[in-house]
């Protein structure tokens, strides 16, 4: 990297070849693959996908180039790895650190520890909490999460961070904890087209699909308790890692409780490449989250014509509304089971109608997408910042 260029030093905890970590991984892999032409980036990533023990074969230790962008794979139990990754990087000024992450031990916490004992140098530091701010993300494990916010707060506060939001309605989230933040909204880019796949049409049965990580934060549970109060027939395939097993394991009970009406199947998981024309076989995405920074699977469900069903704490809302699905207003099991129940009893001709629609609703959000890359942003914040009289 040379002097004259503007260098950026990124954290995070899972990226690819790993995929179980969902949109946050494609987000951040499209923010390097768009990176203006001088922009240089550094990415610390873990030598292994989420919730895996097994690293990538062959990368482990080891730097790769991707574009621009020089990508160290990590093992955080390996000290070697990690004395021989500071003598890489200590010698380097940097312009921005940007660490993907606001409670990863390793990859948030040890980075801006080691910025502010001058371990490494970056010049300002962005968080992006990646959804972590949300209500509902905050309710899981609440006590100890508001011990380290109180905490870790004073030292970023100190620091002058600034914060990446992906929409408003995370800005919001991040000022209702940190009044105080400096926040930066840029939504999150897609490597999507901008034309959905064309609606296909189903049979006789409407067929549900739930793609994400299984976890409490994704609520599959509420779809599970909706369809158990269903009497008409309906197929509903999960796909995705299994996160947090206990929960799977309440998930899986409930499921053998369910008529007979009700076919339920896991499917295991999907590469990102196969996620899209997944979609394209179901009638609707049943997506009851506690809440996303941004949602890059619903765009995926919308960009192959598939409607979402969807809980109120995404940025997707008016989208929906506008054709793309359903928006839950309540979040009860009432509520939602009485939206499977209009889907189930649809014809196939009104489904093939509701698909179209969707397909429509996405078209018409991708073409008023602004997909300016938001480390560009950030540098002509800060320059603009610095050239002001104080």
């Amino acid at each position: 990297m040379t002097d004259d260029r503007y260098r950026v030093l990124m954290t995070c905890g899972v990226f690819e070849p790993g995929f179980r970590g969902g949109g946050p991984v494609r987000s951040l892999a499209q923010i390097l693959d768009t990176l203006p032409g001088d922009i240089d980036a550094v990415l610390i990533t873990s030598d292994r996908d989420l919730g895996t023990s097994e690293p990538y074969p062959g990368l482990s230790g080891r730097w790769i180039t991707r574009g621009r962008t020089s990508v160290y794979y990590l093992n955080t139990r390996a000290p070697l790895q990690w004395l021989r990754l500071w003598q890489d990087l200590r010698t380097v000024t940097f312009d921005l650190m940007y660490v993907n992450s606001f409670f990863s031990p390793r990859f948030t916490l040890a980075p801006i520890l080691a910025a502010h004992l001058r371990l490494v140098r970056p010049r300002r530091l962005l968080i992006a909490p990646r959804g972590e701010f949300a209500r509902g993300a905050l309710a899981l494990k609440a006590a100890k999460k508001q011990l380290f916010l109180l905490l870790w707060g004073r030292l970023v506060k100190r620091a002058g961070v600034l914060w990446h939001a992906s929409t408003s309605r995370e800005a919001d989230d991040i000022r209702a904890v940190y009044p105080w933040a400096d926040v930066e909204i840029s939504l999150n880019q897609v490597a999507l087209p901008g034309e959905p796949m064309t609606a296909r049409p189903g049979g006789r049965t409407a067929r549900l699909a739930y793609i994400g990580r299984i976890s409490p934060m994704k609520n599959l549970d509420l779809t599970l308790e909706a369809l158990g109060a269903l009497s008409a027939p309906v197929r509903f395939d999960i796909y995705g890692p299994v996160e947090d097993g206990p929960y799977w394991n309440r998930c899986r009970q409930m499921i053998d409780r369910l008529g007979d009406n009700v076919v339920v199947r896991y499917c295991g998981l999907l590469a990102p490449d196969e996620v899209r024309s997944t979609f394209a076989g179901y009638d609707a995405f049943v997506f009851p989250t506690r809440g996303e920074n941004f949602g890059h699977v619903i765009a995926e469900s919308l960009s192959a014509s598939c409607p979402v069903i969807c809980s109120d704490a995404t940025s997707w809302s008016a989208v929906l509304r506008a054709g793309g699905g359903v928006v839950l207003r309540e979040g009860t099991v009432a509520e939602l089971s009485a939206e499977l129940h209009r889907v189930a009893t649809m014809t196939s001709d009104q489904r093939l109608q509701a698909r179209e629609t969707a397909g429509a609703a996405y078209r018409a959000w991708h073409a008023g997408n602004n997909d300016r890359n938001v480390l560009d942003l950030i540098r002509e914040r800060t320059a603009s910042c610095a050239a002001s009289p104080a």
